[in-house]
């Protein structure tokens, strides 16, 4: 049977998607999800995306499909989404229990959340990065969504997009929060995770054919390591103190610094030879990084050249 794709683009929309009643807010709802009506049969060949930002805590027996991919939630588990992501649960879950946050994002135009929601990489995470959450944390995100749900659920007034905003914001700085817990007791899985990547690191600026292949993306390595973008480079961040970006220019720069010193290669022609296009492109990241441009670096050491 080939799966039906539906576009949820607003908070209504979802709620008639399960069979929720009608919400309270335009803009924004908190759905109990043991409360949800569904036919599983009918249910479960979704693809679906949403016009909207979700966070969702589920703990509940069986799994549940991301895309076409499947995750096994035993635990309570926290996951985020952006307006766009494609989803679709599956048939065999048995919900314990849990809550679907769901926002449209004019709610949060023009606020200083809007503003800065960008900077909360977990919305652009994969499924398999979800955030575990402890009872006792669990229980701090419950009184939030509580106080969200009953801010919009009584008389709405000029103080009512403020106060839930707050909340939000509250709610992603905890999650913010309990996303660093999870990566340093996950120690041994960042460190083997930091290790591969270095390892894929070295292996690809050791090649001599960067000329053909370009500047590696960090996609490329998230890739190779099963994460998504934001995942790795977060995690490099928390274990390394640098971004997956800021690792991929040092070793371009290492890599530049030799054949500097070692030949007599224009500057043009060694940038070429790195995968960069555009020789002004390699000057720049070189001054970033080394605090000189390549020429000067190499009139620092004229007795190797």
């Amino acid at each position: 049977m080939s799966e039906a794709f539906i576009s949820i683009k607003s908070v209504a929309d979802l709620h008639r998607f399960y069979n929720y009643g009608n919400p309270k807010h335009p803009l924004i709802t908190v759905i109990d999800l043991k409360n949800v009506s569904r036919s599983d049969e009918n249910f479960a060949d979704y693809l679906y995306t949403l016009d909207l930002y979700t966070i969702v805590y589920k703990k509940f027996k069986g799994s549940l499909k991301y895309g076409r991919s499947n995750y096994d939630f035993q635990e309570g588990t926290l996951m985020f989404t952006a307006p766009n992501q494609v989803m679709s649960p599956s048939a065999d879950t048995e919900i314990e229990e849990g809550w679907f946050l769901a926002f449209h994002p004019d709610f949060i135009s023009g606020s200083d959340l809007g503003k800065k929601i960008q900077k909360y990489s977990f919305f652009q995470y994969e499924n398999n990065e979800a955030l575990h959450i402890s009872e006792d944390e669990k229980i701090l995100l419950d009184e939030v969504i509580v106080r969200i749900k009953k801010e919009y659920s009584q008389n709405i007034d000029r103080h009512t997009q403020g106060l839930i905003l707050n909340q939000i914001e509250m709610l992603l700085n905890y999650s913010d929060r309990f996303y660093d817990r999870q990566f340093f007791t996950r120690n041994k899985t960042g460190n083997d995770i930091t290790q591969r990547f270095e390892s894929l690191l070295n292996d690809f600026f050791n090649d001599d054919h960067l000329i053909e292949k370009g500047i590696p993306e960090v996609k490329y390595f998230a890739e190779k390591l099963n994460l998504s973008s934001n995942y790795l480079s977060d995690l490099l961040s928390k274990f390394t103190g640098k971004t997956t970006i800021e690792h991929i220019h040092l070793k371009l720069v290492d890599k530049a610094k030799n054949i500097l010193l070692g030949t007599t290669k224009p500057v043009s022609e060694i940038a070429y030879e790195l995968g960069f296009e555009h020789p002004s492109h390699f000057t720049k990241i070189f001054k970033t990084k080394a605090g000189i441009s390549p020429l000067h670096f190499r009139k620092q050491f004229p007795e190797q050249n």
